[in-house]
């Protein structure tokens, strides 16, 4: 691969500029479909876009105690995160950008960065309510991160292989895998909203007890990448449940080759990473906020339970040859 093809991924197609606005894009569509089960109209669709313009607009404050250098590389290290993390996904054929054994648990690992960057920005902060928001972001890391690793772990047990691409190709010759591992699927939904820090479990950023947490002394610029580093994330952890419990591009029934076929993968792909969405905006409609030991408690105590059954049927599965 040229350098020059190498650039154009990461910047454009399927790199930030791409990421920037089918981001946005999400946002509005959880935004619209959250209004819409509170009974309310919701924001016209250029909104996300406007916010985050406006943001840019704005002046960037930056505490006196605060750390400048570190205050300011923080959100361009999360954008940085995430951006890579979706290059190692499919999304419009069973082969990712960059394919290797192993992409699952680097884009594991570069999924967590965020959570790890949150706490810095509150401690950085050098603001008492970013740093208690720090603290619980750290917290809830310790409570979905388990249950989240072992839902992804049990598709790439049966397919025997540590590859996104690889458990893709695995699921166009079989069944998809949210046929035989749903446990998994609803483990990787529910962390998925703890990894977003979303309603039930959005404790770190409670605004009626932390303003906004560990983002409280964020403004302009700096905040306008942080809230696009969240829904870029949203997209990231959207299209991996999507590749390893829907298959990712692939459409049952529908044989094509060449541009057409990359055209009406990526469609499928939008299609699944949307449902993924609105599933997590019902979630956000339909209940209320944890405390941040109800939150580990309803992770370690139900969701890793739940996933470690998922995994032993999984073994059993893979043992008499049924998958």
């Amino acid at each position: 691969m040229s350098i020059g093809i190498a650039i154009f991924n990461l910047i454009v197609f399927p790199g930030f500029i791409f990421l920037f606005f089918y981001g946005l894009f999400c946002e509005f569509i959880d935004r619209k479909v959250y209004a819409r089960l509170q009974n309310r109209v919701g924001p016209p669709f250029y909104q996300p876009w406007a916010d985050f313009l406006k943001l840019l607009s704005k002046e960037g404050v930056v505490p006196g105690m605060a750390d400048r250098k570190m205050f300011t590389a923080l959100p361009i290290f999360g954008i940085a995160a995430v951006v890579t993390a979706f290059l190692y996904i499919p999304i419009w054929s069973a082969q990712s950008v960059y394919p290797f054994t192993g992409d699952i648990i680097v884009v594991a690992y570069l999924l967590t960065l965020p959570a790890l960057l949150l706490f810095l920005a509150g401690w950085h902060s050098t603001n008492p309510f970013a740093a208690l928001g720090g603290f619980r972001v750290l917290t809830q890391l310790f409570g979905y991160e388990v249950p989240f690793f072992l839902a992804i772990l049990s598709p790439a047990l049966i397919a025997g292989v540590w590859s996104l691409s690889g458990i893709v190709n695995y699921q166009l010759n079989h069944v998809w895998f949210i046929a035989w591992l749903p446990l998994s699927f609803i483990v990787a939904i529910i962390s998925l909203v703890g990894k977003l820090e979303r309603v039930p479990f959005d404790i770190p950023t409670a605004e009626q007890e932390l303003v906004a947490g560990p983002l409280v002394e964020y403004s302009g610029g700096r905040l306008a990448l942080l809230r696009l580093m969240v829904n870029i994330e949203m997209v990231a952890g959207a299209a991996l449940v999507s590749a390893l419990f829907l298959a990712g591009f692939d459409i049952p029934g529908v044989h094509l080759s060449g541009i057409p076929a990359s055209v009406v993968g990526f469609l499928a792909f939008v299609v699944k990473t949307l449902v993924i969405v609105f599933i997590l905006a019902c979630i956000r409609a339909l209940f209320a906020r944890l405390r941040i030991d109800q939150m580990v408690t309803v992770s370690l105590k139900w969701l890793g339970p739940i996933a470690i059954a998922q995994l032993l049927i999984a073994v059993i599965l893979k043992y008499f040859g049924i998958l």
